[in-house]
């Protein structure tokens, strides 16, 4: 077994509770390869913003959970390297069984989701119990989560999103022990998240998707004040990328992701990580093709790659000083 600080890391509860203070959001950035992995730390050093390096089981699996811990471990002495040490948590997304969260746990994370929201609810209580039993054992933080999310990311599929009950918040914090809550208040996972149909346009002729539930987090924020706040699938789908992506033989189809402004409402709130994963791969992907169409001789991987990096650092660092407001926070 691996405690996560051997490797240098933290796990969220401090970080949260800061957060809310200071009325911003922790990225939460997902990532599957090195590239990835120094885009994010050198956004986050630069813009002094502290970090979660979400990993889903779909990344473990491609990237190799032996190699994944040395990732982290890499990442917390690149971070001093480039002379700025910023807190890193190493966080399992969306953990789906007692079995991966454990593993995780002993392998080095700092924190890990368990969810159980497409259980019933007292299944969901039961195995998010378990998870909360013995990560706590061993200092590692655990969000839950309550809601179901539409949209497809990794192993998450869901045809329809349900609101999350305030209902029910108490009950299910009080009875597991979590240390946050994934909610639903209309945020959707992967990169096709509202169509132009389902959107208005505004006075400007820009269309506009749906409005997030506000009402539903304020209602949760009174239920369980000071409580720290998830939302998932919160990647904004820049057009240029789709654009760039489209241009160099993609064939995405049109879709608009979560405004900014109202990401950066929510982690005014008690939403204090806001999860991106999309907004990267779409970054990274439209970078790697304008490369290779532009240069069609182009043969090392450095040469795609490298550019692709640094967009994703000019991604990461525009989210952390422009819509979360955590930079200059580590």
């Amino acid at each position: 077994m691996v405690n996560y600080k051997e490797l240098g890391l933290v796990n969220s509860k401090e970080l949260f509770a800061k957060a809310m203070k200071g009325k911003y959001a922790i990225p939460a950035f997902n990532f599957n390869n090195m590239e990835q992995m120094q885009a994010i730390i050198s956004a986050c050093v630069e813009t002094k913003s502290p970090v979660i390096l979400q990993v889903s089981s779909g990344a473990r699996k491609y990237a190799n959970q032996t190699l994944l811990r040395y990732m982290a471990q890499g990442a917390v002495q690149y971070a001093k390297e480039l002379g700025y040490e910023i807190p890193i948590v190493l966080h399992l997304d969306h953990g789906d069984s007692f079995e991966l969260c454990k593993d995780c746990v002993d392998s080095g994370f700092s924190s890990v989701m368990i969810d159980g929201s497409h259980l019933p609810y007292e299944e969901n209580i039961a195995l998010t119990k378990r998870v909360v039993e013995y990560a706590h054992k061993h200092d590692v933080t655990v969000e839950g989560e309550l809601g179901i999310l539409a949209g497809i990311e990794d192993d998450v599929v869901a045809e329809h999103h349900t609101y999350t009950e305030p209902d029910q918040v108490i009950d299910f914090v009080t009875r597991t022990g979590v240390d946050s809550l994934a909610i639903s208040i209309g945020t959707s996972h992967g990169a096709f998240k509202f169509t132009p149909e389902q959107c208005e346009r505004n006075e400007d002729g820009v269309l506009v998707p749906p409005p997030l539930r506000f009402d539903i987090l304020e209602e949760i924020e009174r239920r369980i004040p000071g409580f720290p706040i998830v939302l998932h699938g919160s990647s904004s789908v820049p057009p240029k990328y789709v654009e760039t992506i489209n241009k160099y033989g993609g064939k995405l189809k049109d879709s608009i992701g979560i405004p900014e402004d109202q990401l950066r409402k929510a982690a005014t709130s008690a939403v204090c990580k806001v999860n991106i994963d999309s907004d990267g791969r779409l970054a990274m992907t439209a970078a790697v093709r304008e490369v290779l169409a532009k240069h069609p001789e182009e043969f090392d991987p450095r040469k795609y790659l490298g550019p692709a990096r640094e967009e994703l650092k000019k991604l990461y660092m525009h989210k952390t000083e422009n819509v979360l407001g955590s930079a200059g926070k580590a």
